[in-house]
């Protein structure tokens, strides 16, 4: 499948290629995080946060390359599809270790994508696709489906959700035993204080140098340490102090301080991503379509981009779920629907609706300073329109319990990367939170991960974003970049949006 070559990659920081430097081994590097993460089994969240710790300890069977392709990485090439698009022969390397040093093998492979299907959200959204998993030889493991399902190895290469391989006698659920193929291994995880990652010595690399997430991987440190630095004020003061060697998710109006700083430099990946609001489609006041109609009628997205991101430097208007720079760009459903900030309007169609004052539950978390930006705007704009707005503002790892429980919210903000493939966007499956799933919704999806033609797929999904805006399963409020902070001595650290360290080494 053509596959798309973004802008996702870019950066405002000129940073040379990792094979420029000489690298030296050794050494410890401190990552600050948004916070702490809600759990280190991959499977079990889509948080961000997660699948950036949790991708050194575990591996898929495949990733992606710094071109946005699915690459091998557990797998020794890329699966071949029988001529129907219904049978999926995957090769494995030999020589994979565990970290507990036994072998990987398709017994492993076949256990770990069995819970991958049951428990996790984008493993749910393949299993109704799949007839069987099997273990043909000690290397071979074949997937067969009931129809042909053009994203199949993309979901077995995303590091969210992920599917990543554990000895078969460790598929406990919830996990147990933290063991993985991983470069790094984890070593001691202190609640609110540190995740410490130890260099595991019997790491088989890919040959040849990094290439985005694929390629080879290696272990210049010694230990990696992810600490939670919740507040995104102390983040920056960390980064222009030089108290970090990487520093995560940094207010864009910290830059200017940023390029001032004798210790770090800022990383802009430009254009990131895009911020949503989620509706709990199952129950309250939100499962009503009407209701969630008023809602986006409200709100003006420009104020919400400008609180939450100051500069146009920083964010651009964009109702289209892709930006015009990928080849997945569709207008559709979008006239009408997009930046309407009309709360009159807003306030009679709700009322219309049925609406009694109910409260309206935002979720939102100070940990992503600019998710509370937008939902304080928002909050105001639907008080405009009559709503009455119970704003809930808690920690990232409390937000993502909350969201998984249907009776306590209505609106959860979040954001998201521009995915390589639509059909990674979370809210796409009928079990992520949120719980979309509507005729609309099932004839769009369906046709368009059924379809393996890549001309015809682009045409589909301009179906499933148009239901996406009919049924108003969420709201994109528009397009940014996001800045990051590194140490002038980190070397090797391409910017990425789950950023990782594995070809990390400090110069001396």
């Amino acid at each position: 499948m053509r596959m798309i070559t973004a802008l996702l990659m870019g950066t405002a920081l000129t940073i040379l290629p990792s094979s420029l430097f000489a690298q030296e081994k050794g050494g410890v590097i401190n990552v600050a995080t948004i916070g702490e993460p809600p759990t280190l089994d991959p499977m079990a969240s889509t948080a961000d946060l997660v699948g950036i710790v949790t991708q050194h300890i575990f591996e898929t069977l495949y990733t992606f390359d710094k071109g946005w392709k699915v690459t091998p990485l557990l797998a020794e090439a890329l699966p071949e599809i029988s001529a129907d698009g219904k049978t999926y022969t995957i090769k494995l390397r030999t020589g994979i270790k565990f970290h507990d040093n036994t072998d990987m093998n398709s017994e492993d492979v076949v256990a770990s994508l069995n819970r991958w299907t049951k428990l996790a959200s984008r493993g749910k959204q393949v299993a109704g696709f799949i007839d069987s998993i099997t273990a043909t030889d000690p290397s071979t493991v074949t997937i067969t489906l009931k129809q042909p399902y053009a994203p199949l190895t993309s979901l077995l290469a995303f590091n969210n959700s992920a599917a990543i391989i554990l000895p078969a006698e460790k598929q406990a659920e919830p996990m147990t035993d933290f063991i993985g193929t991983g470069p790094y291994m984890l070593k001691e995880r202190k609640a609110d204080q540190y995740i410490q990652l130890t260099r595991f010595d019997g790491y088989k690399s890919r040959e040849g140098a990094g290439d985005g997430y694929g390629g080879g991987r290696h272990q210049y440190l010694d230990e990696i340490r992810f600490v939670p630095v919740p507040d995104p004020n102390t983040r920056v003061e960390a980064a222009v102090s030089g108290q970090y060697d990487y520093i995560d998710s940094i207010p864009v109006e910290s830059y200017a301080r940023l390029q001032g700083s004798s210790s770090s430099e800022p990383v802009m990946l430009k254009p990131f991503g895009y911020p949503i609001s989620v509706f709990n489609t199952a129950e309250g006041s939100a499962k009503n379509v009407e209701i969630r109609r008023a809602i986006r009628q409200a709100l003006n997205m420009e104020d919400m981009m400008a609180a939450a991101f100051g500069s146009t430097d920083f964010y651009a208007l964009d109702g289209n779920i892709y930006p015009a720079s990928f080849v997945w760009s569709t207008d559709a459903g979008v006239a009408g629907n997009y930046n309407v900030a009309d709360p009159e309007a807003a306030g009679a169609a709700a009322k219309a609706a049925g609406y009694k004052g109910e409260p309206i539950r935002i979720l939102t978390s100070r940990q992503y300073e600019f998710h509370y930006k937008m939902a304080q705007v928002a909050a105001e704009y639907l008080k405009l329109a009559g709503f009455t707005v119970d704003l809930q503002v808690v920690d990232w790892a409390t937000l993502t319990q909350r969201r998984a429980d249907k009776g306590l919210w209505d609106i959860y903000i979040t954001h998201s990367p521009f995915l390589p493939e639509p059909a990674l966007i979370g809210t796409l499956s009928t079990s992520s939170p949120g719980w979309w799933d509507t005729p609309e919704r099932d004839a769009s999806v369906d046709a368009f991960t059924a379809e393996v033609d890549p001309e015809k797929r682009v045409a589909l999904w301009a179906n499933v974003q148009k239901a996406i805006y009919d049924d108003v399963a969420f709201i994109k409020i528009g397009d940014f970049n996001a800045v990051a902070a590194k140490s002038k001595k980190l070397q090797g650290v391409d910017p990425a949006p789950w950023p990782y360290f594995w070809n990390a080494s400090i110069a001396k």
